[in-house]
């Protein structure tokens, strides 16, 4: 089963395959941006209608690039990983503008798990649980909980 820091990992690598990294900063530079984007998520997922954001993010309702979440996990970016490491401000732009794909590419791996006819707030977290098919009981309060169940999936 793959966790989200996988997941996230798996997209970063597939987005930044054609970038020129230098080597000797690479793994720090991939590391960086999945852990910005996982920073991004689980601070999101703690704030009031940050669970909404998340959704309509991941579902597709909002564009990656316009959306919040990926906005935070560029400005995470930039001052944990992108000033430490003293990355040049072309290579840097394109480094940060990875982050929108990856989100982008985080959105096309949901699909409908629950099978309930629609991609919803629970299909997200079985997803990022590797949770298959599964029935919700009426009046489970699923929203009520997403914000404890998708703060405990993004802690590392």
């Amino acid at each position: 089963m793959a966790s989200i820091s996988d997941l996230i990992m798996q997209q970063v690598k597939s987005v930044a395959g054609g970038v020129q990294i230098p080597s000797d900063i690479q793994n720090q530079v991939l590391g960086g941006l999945s852990s910005s984007i996982l920073g991004s998520l689980t601070q999101t997922a703690t704030k009031p209608g940050g669970v909404d954001l998340i959704k309509n993010l991941l579902t597709g309702k909002t564009q990656a690039a316009a959306s919040p979440v990926t906005a935070l996990a560029g400005n995470i970016f930039n001052n944990d990983v992108l000033k430490k490491l003293g990355i040049g401000t072309a290579l840097g732009s394109v480094l940060t503008g990875l982050i929108p794909k990856v989100m982008g590419g985080l959105s096309n791996i949901i699909r409908d798990r629950d099978g309930d006819g629609d991609v919803d707030l629970n299909d997200i977290i079985l997803t990022l649980t590797g949770g298959g098919q599964r029935q919700q009981s009426a009046g489970a309060g699923i929203l009520g909980a997403a914000t404890a169940i998708l703060g405990g999936l993004f802690k590392k």
